[in-house]
């Protein structure tokens, strides 16, 4: 391809709501434009790397036996109705109606569609185990759109469901798409990591997130610094506190006229959080119930749901007063006359400062055991950086990251309401047990880019890069170069390489500065400097200087460092 017979439109200056690299470079390569808050127009060269990494997809998803199908992206509510998504998902869904008033969403994934399929077309445990995926744009209503392509309402998703008959049929099912996403991190050239993860809305007890740490991720992970564990924030498990051996002082009443939160509390009392214990009452299921963690930890609510086995919310201002007998901002377990769950690191701290349940008052030198006893004793905190790994003792490491895919065991959550049901060889009807298995298209082409850019511009992977090979020809005038570099252009053509010929009558230094910009892995310049010498320079995109090559060399030395 000749830059002059495409759509590169480069930009000299960062866009003004760009927050992130990736968006920023993707931007001023030319590889996107905004349409809308959350909405981009591909451009030829980002529409390039997209399908790169698409095929990549495809060729692993193929080889690992899933069997590609194409589902619509508008959905009966009703379907998400029977699973009780439609409530659980709320707004993040967009809704459309027909011209005769019946509710429609655009699809955010698609369990609901592919089960109602399975359970109309399979019938028998003979037609199992079957692994259907598809490659389509999905869309969320998000809240606020951000980071380019990482946070969107219109998005392109891999999404695999598998169907088995049993336990084991599931596992070899996940394992074989574990296995694939491993394959497509590498070829797709991302330094990734995956991590244990929470299931959260898409239900089941087993899920793994594909994720590459990078400071612009809006997801948190934590990594053991010595052993394997890796676990994202709502799953990880950090190793028990030590308990505190302090003496016990006798329990006291102090006034905190308008000291509600932590930091008031502490500023008042010249306290450390630390030394503080906060009481959160949530709503769970019919019931009230009060969660206690440390001043300086946070209450990890998907650890208390899957607790205690329902759902859970933080109770609004009239549900606190009549639970505590206090306005927000004073609740402690003392005397509290509801269900306490206390996280294990309270037990760390002795003579800790609570709410009394009483307006602008708190207790000094509170203990549990002796001031309160709680239902339970968990971990139901974040972990936070300092604590230790549960499985070896090693310190973790807390860090961002993006997360590219995620794989599910479902069990039969939408099996069973959905009907997709076989019969066994006894003629014994069975819900089928699922998996499922996403990748966001768009987050491989930021998640790349995060990972490999420097000031000058982006680094592509070989594996997604737009072209593998740009051809800059300089000194126009001279017919010989105009020569050259055709011929050199239709030979890297002719031998099967991608490649794009900056034929625009520019200054050296604006060429120079696009290659850079939109960072191809291999620069061939072809120019009166390195001709009078009887060859051309070749550059890795990011090595500090060419080299010196023949014309007759090329091929070779690009598939090379190609190869590299």
């Amino acid at each position: 391809m000749r830059w002059s017979r495409t759509l590169i439109p480069t930009l000299k200056e960062d866009p003004a709501d760009a927050e992130v690299v990736s968006h920023k470079l993707m931007v001023r390569a030319g590889l996107m434009r905004k349409l809308a808050s959350g909405a981009y127009t591909y451009m030829p060269l980002g529409f390039r790397a997209l399908n790169k990494a698409l095929q990549i997809v495809r060729e692993e998803m193929d080889n690992a036996g899933a069997i590609e199908i194409l589902m619509p992206a508008v959905h009966p509510a009703e379907l998400w109705e029977k699973t009780g998504r439609l409530a659980e998902l709320g707004d993040t869904m967009m809704h459309i109606y027909d011209r005769q008033n019946r509710h429609f969403v655009l699809g955010p994934t698609h369990e609901e569609i592919v089960t109602d399929l399975v359970s109309r077309e399979v019938k028998s445990y003979k037609q199992l185990p079957l692994n259907l995926y598809q490659i389509q744009t999905k869309f969320r209503d998000e809240i606020r759109p951000r980071f380019g392509v990482l946070r969107t309402r219109e998005f392109i998703m891999k999404d695999a469901y598998s169907f088995d008959v049993d336990a084991e049929g599931l596992e070899k099912s996940y394992q074989a798409m574990y296995d694939a996403y491993c394959k497509i991190m590498e070829r797709c050239g991302l330094k990734y990591i995956v991590v244990e993860a929470e299931s959260g809305a898409m239900g089941g007890d087993v899920s793994a997130e594909f994720m590459v740490p990078c400071s612009a991720g809006e997801d948190l992970l934590a990594t053991c610094t010595q052993c394997d564990y890796a676990a994202n924030m709502e799953r990880t498990q950090p190793a028990p506190l030590p308990e505190a051996q302090a003496e016990e002082k006798p329990l006291t009443e102090k006034a905190t006229p308008g000291a509600r939160t932590i930091e008031q509390v502490c500023e008042f009392l010249k306290a450390k959080p630390k030394k503080l214990v906060k009481t959160i009452i949530y709503k769970a299921g019919d019931e009230t119930i009060a969660a206690l963690v440390r001043g300086d930890h946070e209450v990890n609510e998907a650890k208390l749901a899957r607790l205690l086995g329902c759902e859970i919310e933080t109770a609004d201002a009239e549900a606190i007063e009549k639970a505590t007998g206090a306005p927000v901002g004073f609740a402690g377990p003392v005397g509290l006359g509801i269900k306490i769950i206390a996280d294990q690191g309270v037990l760390s701290v002795r003579n800790f400062v609570t709410g009394a349940n009483k307006a602008d008052t708190h207790y000094l030198n509170v203990n549990l055991g002796r001031d309160f006893k709680p239902a339970r004793i968990a971990d139901i905190r974040f972990a936070v950086e300092g604590d230790n790994c549960h499985k070896c003792g090693a310190a973790l490491h807390i860090q961002r990251g993006i997360e590219i895919g995620h794989v599910f065991k479902l069990g039969t959550k939408y099996s069973k309401k959905l009907g997709a049901d076989y019969l066994d060889e006894n003629g014994q009807t069975h819900p089928a047990i699922m998996g499922c298995y996403g990748i966001g298209i768009n987050r491989i082409i930021a998640a790349a880019i995060e990972m490999s850019h420097d000031d000058k511009g982006i680094i592509w992977p070989a594996g997604i890069a737009p072209y593998q090979v740009e051809v800059i020809p300089l000194n126009l005038d001279m017919p010989e170069i105009i020569e050259l570099a055709d011929k050199v252009y239709a030979e890297l053509d002719d031998a099967g390489l991608e490649v794009l010929m900056d034929d625009r009558d520019e200054r050296p230094g604006v060429k120079f500065n696009d290659a850079d910009l939109i960072g191809l892995p291999v620069r061939v310049v072809v120019g009166k400097k390195a001709m009078a010498q009887g060859g051309v320079e070749m550059k890795l995109r990011g090595e500090p200087g060419p080299q010196l090559i023949s014309p007759e060399n090329v091929i070779e030395e690009v598939k090379k460092r190609l190869e590299s």
